[in-house]
C-alpha cells in the first residue's frame, strides 16, 4: 500500500540530456533563420554618394562658375549645355557596379530611381541651389 513517500523521479541524466538536445536545436535553428540585413548597404551607398559629391563639388567648371556643380546649377541653359558631360563624369567616378541620378534645380541626369532597393544619397549646396546625388547597385 502506498504511503505517499514513493514518488516518481526523473533521472538526472535524462533531464540533462533533454536540456542539451533543446540547446543544440536552438543553436541550429538560429543558423537557419533569415536574419534581417543590418543596413550596411545603405551606409556603403551613402559613402559612395558622398565621395562622388565631394569630387564633383571640388572639380573646376568646364566653362564658368566656382565648381562643376555650381556651373550645372546656375541656369537652365548651363545645365542643358553640361548635361552630357555631367552624366559621363559621374559614371566614371562611380564605376560600373552603381547606377545614379543627379538632381539639380534645373533638371536631372542619370537613371530613374527604382522603388524597393537600397539607395545612398548625398546633398550638395551650391550657389544655384541644392544638388542631390542618388546611387544604388546595378
Amino acid at each position: 500500500m502506498p504511503d505517499g513517500t514513493d514518488r516518481a523521479q526523473l533521472s538526472l541524466p535524462i533531464l540533462e540530456a533533454a536540456v542539451g538536445v533543446a540547446f543544440l536545436l536552438a543553436v541550429a535553428a538560429s543558423f537557419g533563420l533569415a536574419l534581417p540585413e543590418p543596413g550596411t548597404a545603405e551606409a556603403q551607398l551613402d559613402a559612395y554618394a558622398d565621395d562622388a559629391g565631394t569630387v564633383l563639388a571640388e572639380e573646376p567648371p568646364r566653362h564658368a562658375g566656382g565648381t562643376r556643380l555650381d556651373e550645372v546649377s546656375r541656369s537652365p541653359a548651363a545645365f542643358e549645355r553640361e548635361r552630357g558631360a555631367l552624366r559621363e563624369r559621374v559614371r566614371r567616378i562611380l564605376g560600373d557596379n552603381l547606377l545614379f541620378r543627379v538632381e539639380t534645380p534645373h533638371g536631372a541626369v542619370g537613371f530613374e530611381r527604382p522603388n524597393g532597393v537600397a539607395t545612398g544619397r548625398a546633398s550638395i549646396t551650391t550657389a544655384g541651389g541644392e544638388v542631390v546625388l542618388w546611387v544604388w547597385y546595378v
